[in-house]
């Protein structure tokens, strides 16, 4: 027989965003760090992939004049 404990916690989205957000940036680049390894320095996106996608928003988002950009060190904290 097993247990199941239910715990519920309540976290503010701003403390959410400060904690979830260093994790995705740490897993966006190890996956693009594999990807290169695999596939050379060069990766091909087509236009149904969501990464495409996302870099096709950006680019309009730019154009657009609505998007800040960041520094390296800005981004990896490093």
């Amino acid at each position: 027989m097993s247990t199941v404990v239910e715990n519920n916690l309540t976290i503010p989205i701003d403390e959410m965003i400060d904690k979830l957000e260093p994790l995705l940036r740490r897993i966006v680049r190890e996956e693009l760090e594999r990807v290169i390894e695999e596939k050379g320095n060069i990766f091909h996106l087509e236009p149904e992939m969501p990464l495409y996608q996302d870099m096709e928003e950006i680019l309009n988002r730019k154009k657009e004049g609505k998007i800040e950009l960041h520094s390296e060190e800005e981004v990896w904290n490093e």
